[in-house]
This record gives C-alpha cells, sequence and structure tokens, in this order.
C-alpha cells in the first residue's frame, strides 16, 4: 500500500464534504466519503447556520470513513472565515454553545461597522489589523451582538475551532482562522488586547492559539466509540480558513504567480512572507490574512459564483428547469456587448433576485441590461473576469510580486468560459485546478504533522503539481476574439 491516509472536514459556505487523503513523497489521491448541502436558516432574530446539523453531517462522514479506513491517522477541519460561536462552559464537560452562529450576510453587521468606527477610524484599523473593510468581518460582528449574549458566554470560537472542540474536547483558535476576525495582529500573530480594550470586548473571550501543523488533541472516547475509530486518533489543526488550505494546494510558484481560489467568494492575491499595511494597500481593498508556516496571503475579497448561484435560483424559483452547463454554452456564444457591472457593489452581497439587482445597476449606470439569461450569465462571467483580472494585477503590484501567471483553484476552475475569460482579461496565462485545492491543502498539512510527507510549501506544491496537472489558457488577442464571435 502506498503511503497513508488523512481525514479532511471541509466545511463551504454552501456545501460541505468529507474527504479521505492517501498520502506519501509520490502519492496524493484523494476518494469522497460524502458530500452534503449546507443551507442557512432564516429565524426570526435573522440568519443563522446550521452548524449542529453540519456537525452531524460531518460525524456521519467520518463514521462511514472509519468504517471502510480504520487505519486513518488523522482527522482536519477547515471552513469558511469570520464567522464565530460563543460557548458557555469552555473547558468543561457542561459546555453549551449559545444560540446558532449568525450568517456573515446577516445585515445586523451594519451597526457594528459604525460602533467600531467611533472608537477606531478605519486607516488606524488596517494600520492593526491588515483587513480590507468588509461588514463581515468579526470584529464589526462581535461589536454588533447584544451586551448581553457577551456577557453569557465565556470563549468565542470560529466554526472549525468549534467543531474542532466538539471532537476533542480542547478549545483553541487556529491562526489562519482568527486572522479572519480582525482582532488578531498580523505581524505578530497574537491577539491585540490594545484593540479588544479598545472596543470593549472581554480578553477573557479569545482562546489560546494554535498553528496549522499542531496537534489539538484527539479524538474524545466518546467520539470515537460513536464512529467506530480506534484510539489516539489525532486531530490536526490545518488551514483552518478555507482559503489557507486552498492556496497551500496552489501548484504555484508565489515569487511570480496570483491566485484565484473561486467558490462562493473569489479570493484573489498574492502570497508572501510578510503583511502590507500601507495606505496603497488600504486603498486598493486588500486585506492580510494568515497562512500555513507563517505565510501571508494578501488578497481581495471579491464576490464569486454567489452571483450566478443567486441567479439560477431566481430562475428555479420561477419554475424554470435550469441546466448549468447547457447555459454556459449559450454564454460563451452571446455576440452581444453584455454589462460589466460592479460586483462588489453592496447590493449583490444579501440573498435575493440576482437577475432584478443587476438591472438596477444597469439602470442607474445608464446601461442596456441583458436581455436574456445567456446574456446575464456572460455579463457575470465577465464582470467577474474583469475584478479577479483586476484584482491580481492589483496584487502584484501593492504586494511587489512579478505576477506572470495566475493560478485559479476550487469551483470555479472547472468553468471553461470564466477561465479563458480571465486569461483574456488579465492578458496572463491561467493554470486551472486542482478542483479540491481546500481539501487537498487540508489533507497536506496533516499529512506533513504525522509524517507521511515532509519538506517546505513548496515541496508540498511540487507533489500537488505532478499528481495533479492543472489546464492551461492562453490569452486571446481582443482581434481574434472578435472573429471567434
Amino acid at each position: 500500500m502506498r503511503g497513508g491516509r488523512v481525514v479532511a472536514v471541509d466545511l463551504g459556505a454552501t456545501s460541505g464534504r468529507v474527504i479521505v487523503g492517501r498520502v506519501g513523497p509520490a502519492t496524493l489521491e484523494t476518494r469522497a466519503i460524502s458530500r452534503f448541502a449546507n443551507r442557512p436558516v432564516r429565524a426570526a432574530d435573522g440568519l443563522h447556520w446550521d452548524l449542529f446539523g453540519l456537525y452531524a453531517e460531518a460525524l456521519d462522514g467520518l463514521r462511514r470513513a472509519f468504517a471502510v479506513m480504520p487505519d486513518i491517522r488523522s482527522v482536519g477541519v477547515d471552513s469558511w472565515g469570520v464567522d464565530y460561536g460563543l460557548l458557555r462552559g469552555a473547558g468543561t464537560s457542561q459546555a453549551r454553545l449559545i444560540g446558532a452562529p449568525f450568517h456573515y450576510r446577516d445585515d445586523r453587521t451594519a451597526r457594528g461597522v459604525a460602533r467600531v468606527h467611533q472608537r477606531v477610524a478605519p486607516p488606524e484599523l488596517f494600520a492593526r489589523n491588515g483587513l480590507q473593510l468588509l461588514p463581515i468581518n468579526t470584529i464589526y460582528q462581535v461589536a454588533a451582538e447584544a451586551d448581553e449574549s457577551l456577557e453569557l458566554a465565556d470563549a468565542l470560537l470560529f466554526i472549525p475551532d468549534i467543531v474542532g472542540f466538539w471532537l476533542t474536547g480542547v478549545s483553541r483558535s487556529e491562526r489562519t482562522i482568527a486572522s479572519t476576525s480582525g482582532l488578531l495582529d498580523p505581524t505578530s500573530r497574537t491577539w491585540d488586547e490594545g484593540l479588544l480594550e479598545t472596543l470593549e470586548l472581554p480578553r477573557s473571550l479569545m482562546q489560546p492559539l494554535i498553528s496549522p501543523g499542531e496537534r489539538l488533541g484527539v479524538l474524545s472516547p466518546t467520539v470515537a466509540q460513536s464512529l467506530g475509530a480506534p484510539d489516539g486518533v489525532s486531530v490536526t489543526a490545518v488551514g483552518s480558513h478555507d482559503t489557507a488550505s486552498a492556496v497551500l494546494a496552489v501548484p504555484m510558484r508565489p515569487e511570480a504567480a496570483a491566485y484565484i481560489s473561486c467558490g462562493t467568494w473569489g479570493l484573489v492575491g498574492v502570497e508572501l512572507e510578510r503583511p502590507v499595511l500601507t495606505l496603497a494597500a488600504l486603498t486598493e481593498s486588500f486585506t492580510n490574512e494568515g497562512g500555513v508556516d507563517g505565510r501571508v496571503r494578501l488578497l481581495r475579497n471579491i464576490m464569486g459564483l454567489w452571483l450566478l448561484s443567486e441567479a439560477l435560483r431566481a430562475w428555479d424559483g420561477v419554475g424554470s428547469s435550469i441546466d448549468l452547463s447547457t447555459l454556459l454554452g449559450a454564454a460563451a456564444e452571446v455576440a452581444v456587448d453584455v454589462p460589466v457591472f460592479d460586483v462588489h457593489d453592496a447590493r449583490f452581497l444579501p440573498p435575493g433576485d440576482m437577475p432584478a439587482r443587476i438591472d438596477a445597476w444597469c439602470d442607474e449606470h445608464g446601461v442596456p441590461a441583458p436581455r436574456t439569461r445567456a446574456e446575464y450569465v456572460r455579463s457575470i462571467i465577465e464582470s467577474l473576469a474583469q475584478a479577479f483580472a483586476d484584482a491580481a494585477h492589483a496584487a502584484g503590484r501593492v504586494g511587489g510580486v512579478d505576477v506572470r501567471t495566475v493560478h485559479i483553484v476550487g469551483g470555479g476552475a472547472l468553468n471553461e468560459l470564466l477561465c479563458q475569460r480571465i486569461a483574456d482579461r488579465a492578458g496572463l496565462p491561467v493554470f486551472a485546478g486542482p478542483v479540491e485545492a481546500t481539501s487537498l491543502g487540508n489533507i497536506l498539512v496533516q499529512a506533513r504533522a504525522v509524517g507521511l510527507v515532509s519538506g517546505s510549501i513548496d515541496s508540498l506544491r511540487d507533489l500537488v503539481g505532478r499528481t495533479h496537472i492543472p489546464r492551461r489558457y492562453e490569452p486571446v488577442s481582443h482581434r481574434r476574439r472578435e472573429r471567434l464571435r
């Protein structure tokens, strides 16, 4: 048998998966055990994540994995960023989650932005935490919490930290997920106690920090028994922010490449050794988030395939039968100019009728709106491609990277039209894949931690490149593109 096995629990903003990886010096193979939807729940007080349902799905996937592969040596958990839960009694057998975690698309965050900026002006805040000023950031969400909710809690844990706590009973915050909060010093990678004090947020809520590759603990006896797992299976801290894991699995040369991790969101940036806290980084809307092995992900958060999925949901709601591949094929054949709209516009953040919002944007800006569904899809693709291309070049300028190639991973790597249009608009080759980069990055950190492989990030990326060869898209000149129409 080649290599050994670890298992990744990868919780995305729209879906989750449990994937087993077999890893060795020349081996990187995966097997999907389960996939499940992540459906938020709207309650009287706002939009929430069904974290208990996600945990049940994760346990079911792990149970099935151990049933057929009892030699699994480690479990690792990653998820989307910024969201968190409040716990009472952390560190005891009576610990409980106080309510369901809020969804970052819940509109309560607006009042949190005002509260934070009353105490810390945006330029000063960026100099302290290095984050793009987005209302979804944890710092704004916590500031929006009712005072009584914070008073009831004695621990704040991010989504993968909660799952790790339920698996092991150990309460820790992993650094890459913590770096999305706005409460972590991006240089020292420790909690910014001065900022917490300024915002009158209890320091006691913030848990001890742990880095990717460190052992969080082992499956608790109760959990191990319920999963049919042997004693002593490690739970390893990975790049618990899903983008941190995804970027680890990008087969790139970071000194000459930009990356796009494209799913619900599009995260576009470059990888650096140190954060960039300059006025240019703030003005260009870049964020500094933690990566594996202390790397920094200088990136811009961009609305991703959420735009397309919400458009499809709106059409599905009127009883239409929609085949995405057919619709993308029709979009590729669109021969008329379509609007390239601003994907950063706040109107596109909440759930809702995306085609109607595109119409409203076009009306306000005096440009013709799309007329057919194929034109709407082409407009979304062109708008995303332009935003991604602009961000890739801007990341290179701000981060001092000579960007010569662009790598796209995640679900967007399967979208041939999107990949080609990014190449065209950026004027650079685009390498697409691997699609399951997040799970691969999660798996690789675990594999290195338990001794299945060794070496630096570069060597791990080399293994990805040898086992998951990306597809190359060359930019097409404007004249040739017109002939293709």
